[in-house]
């Protein structure tokens, strides 16, 4: 075979991105190799080719690229100068490796963002306590001090809220080590995100504007389309639009937003790859997220973004007080719901907060679609054999 799906898709990461992004490009055909630490990682079984090392290895990713037509990644912690020796060596990497290092650090990706004059709240580095007290000083209580690389799912990530807490929130995110920063407080009235994939030939698909709700900082709950004004609803697709042409990005980009209280919009943060908060498109986009980020990338046209019906997406957490082999309850309770689908990852040692799956629900209006998912999360459980878990 002679053709665009003749490509051959080396991945970094086989997690739950990986693994659904391979779903879809099985679909099409691909060959699709991967590199990741964990010989029974959520992806492994779907692949022609895995290579069991770590995610920042150079040497993994240099022997992935020798199998391959394309790089691509499902997590933006990993080792960007690899990359771009691979990018030098003639391989595309999507999204580019230049556009990775810039985002990778949350300081060099704000300053981008406000640079080319797209909304974003004010922000400072701080390398020591006394940087944050000065940035108290500057922004007033409460504010946001993060880690400017490798958080995710509030890891990285302490609000400060006052000066007496400044030496705590230095020591929590290991301000020794890692270089910190401190984001003036947002008082939004929602978290939206937007979607966007953008192809080699500059074509750019905006999905629906999503409505995120986060307990303890993760991602609990996603609704689309977003209950917001239309006016909100422009300005968010079309900044979504901006970081597109300011990353000049190959791929699926996900813009993470604040809503303000004048209906205004502004760039939280931005992840180039598939991202949690687009799942709802498995069930509720005529091209799923996925699917679009293997078309980006392989150099195919994409697919249409458009929203079937309303829907919900929550995610599947493990329990607090379990750890251990995973053990799935309530899949009969889920699977009985009208328009409920259920995505379990296939990791194999489940632990508190963890994300292990999701569950998307489609009906007729967002009140339907809301109240089934409520009821299929309450339903469903994520707990280890060592803990009650069984097979009977």
């Amino acid at each position: 075979m002679s053709s665009a799906l003749s490509t051959k898709i080396g991945i970094i990461g086989g997690g739950q991105l990986g693994k659904m992004m391979i779903l879809e490009a099985k679909k099409m055909g691909f060959y699709v190799a991967i590199v990741d630490p964990d010989p029974k990682c959520p992806a492994h079984t779907l692949v022609d080719k895995h290579i069991v090392a770590g995610l920042k290895d150079r040497e993994a990713i240099l022997q992935l690229a020798e199998i391959s037509d394309v790089i691509t990644y499902e997590i933006e912690h990993i080792d960007v100068d690899a990359l771009f020796e691979v990018e030098k060596n003639g391989m595309p990497v999507y999204p580019t490796p230049a556009s990775l290092k810039i985002i990778q650090d949350k300081l060099t990706q704000k300053q981008r963002l406000i640079d080319e004059g797209a909304p974003a709240p004010e922000f400072v580095a701080a390398n020591s306590v006394a940087d944050i007290v000065a940035a108290g000083e500057k922004f007033g209580y409460p504010m946001m001090l993060k880690a400017r690389k490798g958080g995710y799912d509030g890891r990285g990530n302490f609000h400060v809220a006052s000066a007496d807490h400044a030496q705590e929130a230095y020591n929590a995110l290991d301000g020794e080590k890692n270089p910190l920063m401190v984001e003036k407080f947002v008082d939004f009235v929602m978290e939206i995100s937007v979607l966007a994939c953008r192809g080699k030939d500059g074509t750019i698909a905006i999905y629906p504007v999503a409505q995120n709700a986060h307990k303890d900082e993760i991602l609990q709950e996603t609704r689309v389309p977003a209950t917001i004004s239309n006016k909100t609803r422009d300005a968010a697709m079309a900044l979504a639009r901006q970081v597109m042409e300011i990353f000049e990005g190959v791929g699926m980009f996900c813009v993470e937003m604040f809503v303000h209280k004048d209906e205004s919009v502004s760039v939280n943060e931005i992840a180039p790859r598939p991202h949690n908060s687009g799942h709802y498109s498995i069930e509720g986009c005529i091209a799923s997220q996925f699917e679009n980020h293997v078309r980006a990338v392989a150099g195919l046209p994409l697919g249409d973004t458009s929203l079937f019906k309303p829907t919900v997406m929550r995610n599947i957490l493990g329990e607090p007080g379990h750890s251990g082999p995973a053990f799935v309850q309530g899949v009969e309770e889920v699977l009985s719901i009208p328009g409920a689908t259920l995505h379990i990852y296939g990791k194999q040692e489940t632990r508190a907060k963890r994300k292990m799956g999701h569950i998307t629900v489609v009906a007729d209006t967002l009140e339907d679609a809301v109240a089934k998912g409520v009821l299929a999360s309450n339903s469903l459980k994520m707990i280890s054999k060592e803990s009650g878990g069984n097979n009977d």
